[in-house]
């Protein structure tokens, strides 16, 4: 690989940091999926991916995407403990170029980018090709982002921190299990039931509601298959979950007014398959009263590309040319 088209792109998350090369094309080669409680700085995390896979030259230019807003030289990762000064990473990797954004900017950026088959529609709906989009998912925190077009054909990306909007209960069962979520956390943003330690939460809050104990369940075996199959609480915990997940997409579409669609990303949806499309997550999504109609008309989708990050950070790459 030349100097010239060697560049680096990293998806870095609360969980894991992925990191690949992007080839001429754009297109993401040479993945590697790295745990961040390996490494105890960033900057040791790249110069590790680089090392294994013998990455000579090293790249000059690099895109990152991080699970935290970004608005100065120093980032402090929001459900992780690493923090950096963007200009020393940038001297200490010997870059040219360094780009940091938010995690969930870049995957609304991988969009206009995604092939059909990177997308799944949930629910009924056409897109607006010239209505903005919105995009969250629930991974190890719940992520926000959206894309408004602009007057040359582009995209203009919003980079937000929605997930820690405040969750609203939708029937008098949500209401129970957020009143008993409130007394732990004071405050329950959306991202405390719509994430992995969400799940984690819902199952929690209804074990308590129901009176019996919780068992020490992950997230995955909240949500797996076999394990919903016999145990109901994780079976509604997952139910409450995609309903919720669909309440506040359907306030998301309402707020940017996405006619172009509403995409969910992130590492938990896309596992769950027919199960998702088989939730109430549309049904909520358009249950707003009066404007029922109105949502009825706005496609919703799971993106099932690998790590769309990637191509968002491809492209911001070349935004940034």
């Amino acid at each position: 690989m030349t100097e010239q088209s060697s560049r680096l792109l990293g998806d870095i998350g609360a969980t894991n940091a992925r990191f690949a090369l992007c080839a001429p094309d754009g297109d993401p080669m040479r993945t590697r999926i790295m745990p961040v409680e390996h490494y105890a700085t960033l900057l040791e995390a790249i110069r590790s991916y680089l090392e294994m896979e013998r990455i000579d030259p090293a790249p000059r230019a690099a895109a990152l995407a991080v699970a935290s807003p970004v608005t100065g030289d120093a980032v402090t990762m929001t459900n992780h403990p690493w923090s950096f000064s963007i200009a020393t990473l940038k001297h200490d990797l010997n870059l040219e170029r360094l780009l940091i954004v938010n995690d969930f900017a870049a995957n609304a950026l991988a969009i206009p980018r995604l092939k059909p088959e990177e997308r799944a529609a949930i629910g009924d709906g056409t897109a607006d090709p010239h209505g903005p989009i919105a995009v969250l998912g629930p991974g190890t925190g719940l992520g926000v982002s959206g894309l408004v077009p602009t007057a040359g054909g582009g995209w203009s990306v919003l980079a937000g921190e929605g997930g820690h909007a405040t969750m609203a209960a939708s029937d008098d069962r949500e209401s129970e299990v957020l009143t008993l979520l409130r007394r732990r956390f004071g405050h329950v943003s959306a991202e405390r039931v719509l994430s992995g330690q969400g799940l984690v939460n819902l199952y929690q809050a209804l074990a308590e509601l129901a009176g019996v104990a919780a068992e020490p369940y992950t997230p995955a075996q909240i949500a797996d298959r076999d394990i919903g199959e016999r145990e109901p609480l994780c079976r509604a915990a997952l139910a409450m979950f995609c309903a919720m997940l669909g309440a506040v997409a359907g306030d998301l579409a309402l707020t940017f007014g996405a006619l172009g669609g509403v995409y969910v990303a992130g590492g938990i949806v896309p596992r769950l398959g027919a199960r998702f499309a088989e939730s109430a997550f549309r049904e909520r999504f358009e249950g707003k009263g009066r404007f029922r109609h109105y949502l009825s008309a706005i496609p919703t989708y799971v993106i099932t590309a690998p790590v769309p990050a990637f191509l968002g950070l491809s492209a911001a790459l070349e935004r940034k040319e």
